[in-house]
């Protein structure tokens, strides 16, 4: 097997998915801060303006209780600085008061603004460009005056307001960070034990069987868990479960196809010795002889054949199928008696009309009838009754014995794993379905249980 490189030893802790969940964490609750941002800078400027027009408020109030509504140039300076505003005025219908000035003009860029207690859409776009307007700006708020009908005008510094501003962002920005890690921390622990480290074992899991499919040491445990996580892990254990069988099966399998070839080389040597020796009994004059000589070459003939496509099938190859007509009455009677041969107690029923054929590869359907025979013998354990009848579609052999076990039901046609008995190999029911497939049919359990068990042998279409 060729050495796969492991990954899992080079990942570097900003490429796990640990770190990517703490920093999408963060970031989305940065996000979800800065929207909230916007609205909560809003409302802060807002409350800005409001502190200015109620303190403007207060110094146009303080100069109506003044006599004359004059008031020295000193205590306007004292009232201006306490309301820190640039200057203060009314407006009427037909006048403008100038209540308190600081009696420098504004040269510099000002924006005129209606002061607003419930700021809305425009108020949001206001905020944004405050951060990006001049230093020396200066606002003009106008706001309800002291008396029906009167506006308040207040001329006020936007420096100390977007320092205020930038004061509270910065705030927002390290409570942000705070909750952010805060968040992220408890979220990516919690995230950790109920998705991270279920999934960082079910990813070591799978590059393991990556690097050595058949020979992991740490093999994954089910769980559980119903969600899809735990369906993932479960659906892997048993993978890892039937894999690891499959090659140990497959090592077997190997081990056994070494040894066959080994066997199947000394076999057609023996095989051929006996043709030979057939070939000298039909010299004989004996009518026994004579007559038992046919059916001994024909079984010497398929042997040698069988022998010989043992390695193309355990190359996952099938003899191929030669199609005719067959007499099918003639060709059960003949693998009855080799399959019964070391059964003498078991009865055979040849259910056939004797003039009834089918379209079927003579060869396969006399292996698979034998087979099928054989191994209902073998389940009777040398007593009973095996009956074959054909209803022009399909063959059906049927014997008398206890039934097959649910758990032999389950893997009928696996090789190694179908068989009921201790030394047997499962392999007849797998081959025989082989070749029935192999001629175009199909061979399939129909029932089973106490009162016996019955295949079905399908023939080729046009049977």
């Amino acid at each position: 097997m060729t050495d796969l490189p492991n990954h899992t030893s080079r990942l570097k802790w900003r490429d796990s998915l640990s770190f990517r969940l703490f920093l999408i964490t963060i970031v989305s609750v940065l996000v979800v801060e800065a929207l909230i941002f916007v609205p909560s800078a809003t409302r802060f400027r807002t409350d800005w303006i409001k502190d200015q027009v109620e303190a403007g408020r207060l110094a146009a109030l303080a100069l109506e209780a003044a006599p004359s509504r004059m008031v020295s140039d000193e205590l306007a300076a004292d009232l201006l600085k306490s309301a820190r505003v640039h200057s203060v005025a009314e407006l009427s219908a037909d006048m403008r008061e100038r209540i308190l000035d600081s009696k420098s003009e504004i040269c510099c860029v000002s924006k005129e603004i209606l002061y607003n207690e419930r700021p809305g859409f425009a108020e949001i776009g206001e905020t944004v460009r405050t951060f990006f307007a001049p230093d020396d700006r200066f606002l003009i708020i106008r706001a309800p005056g002291t008396g029906f009908g009167r506006i308040l005008e207040i001329v006020v510094d936007e420096k100390p307001l977007r320092k205020a501003m930038g004061d509270y962002a910065l705030n927002i920005l390290w409570l942000s960070l705070i909750i952010s890690i805060v968040t992220g921390s408890l979220l990516y622990l919690m995230l950790l034990f109920t998705f991270v480290r279920p999934m960082q074992r079910v990813t070591m899991s799978v590059e393991q069987f990556r690097d050595d499919p058949g020979g992991w040491k740490r093999r994954l445990s089910p769980t559980p868990r119903r969600d899809e996580i735990g369906r993932a892990q479960n659906a892997l254990a048993d993978m890892e479960t039937a894999v690891s069988d499959s090659f140990r099966q497959q090592e077997r399998l190997a081990q056994l196809g070494e040894a066959v070839a080994k066997i199947n080389h000394d076999l057609r040597n023996s095989l051929a010795t006996a043709q030979l020796v057939s070939d000298s009994l039909s010299r004989s004059e004996d009518p026994r002889v004579a007559k038992s000589l046919p059916r001994l070459e024909r079984a010497l003939e398929r042997a040698i054949r069988l022998a010989s496509d043992t390695l193309k099938y355990g190359r996952s190859s099938v003899p191929e199928a030669n199609v005719q007509a067959v007499p099918l009455a003639d060709l059960v009677s003949e693998a009855a008696s080799e399959a019964l041969a070391a059964h003498e107690g078991v009865t055979f029923a040849n259910e056939i009309v004797g003039d009834a054929t089918a379209q079927a590869d003579p060869d396969h359907l006399h292996r698979i009838c034998a087979n099928l025979i054989r191994n209902a013998a073998e389940a009777m354990e040398g007593q009973g009754t095996v009956s074959v009848g054909f209803d022009g579609a399909a063959l059906s052999v049927l014997d008398t014995g206890p039934g097959l076990p649910e758990q032999a039901q389950k893997n009928l046609f696996k090789a190694f794993a179908g068989s009921t008995r201790r030394d047997g190999t499962g392999l007849g029911l797998a081959l025989s379905r082989d070749l029935a497939r192999a001629m175009g049919g199909e061979l399939a359990l129909d029932e089973t249980g106490p009162q016996g068990t019955r295949f079905i042998i399908t023939l080729p279409t046009g049977a």
